[in-house]
């Protein structure tokens, strides 16, 4: 981040000695510990809320795009459905109407057939 050599570190470390003084300068050099280690757990903090963002980000996207794909299927399979149901519909409403021609042509012709056999002739 900065780039700061052990010189320089030496040089800020006897200005500090001079301006604050020795007995003032271990209590500073503590409080400036606390605050950057809460500044630091401040960044995190915000990298890991972000990351988080990013995360749910993706799962909204990835939940979506499922939810569209399923749509899809879902009417994919109606369409098929809705096919073969009426491929099949059509020769079923016909099976039915010859079923009920043949019942009626039967229902005709066996009473006949009844009283022709019914009882023998004498």
């Amino acid at each position: 981040m900065f780039d700061i050599s052990f010189s320089e570190l030496m040089v800020i470390g006897l200005v500090a000695l001079v301006v604050i003084g020795p007995e003032r300068l271990p209590k500073v050099a503590r409080t400036l510990g606390h605050l950057l280690g809460r500044a630091q757990r401040y960044v995190n903090d915000v990298k890991a809320d972000i990351s988080r963002e990013v995360q749910l980000d993706e799962l909204k996207k990835l939940q979506s795009q499922v939810a569209d794909s399923a749509r899809e299927l879902e009417t994919s399979v109606r369409k098929e459905y809705e096919t073969a149901r009426a491929a099949i519909e059509v020769p079923a409403q016909e099976a039915a109407a010859e079923l009920q021609s043949t019942t009626a042509q039967l229902s005709e012709t066996l009473p006949v057939a009844e009283t022709n056999t019914g009882k023998p002739a004498a």
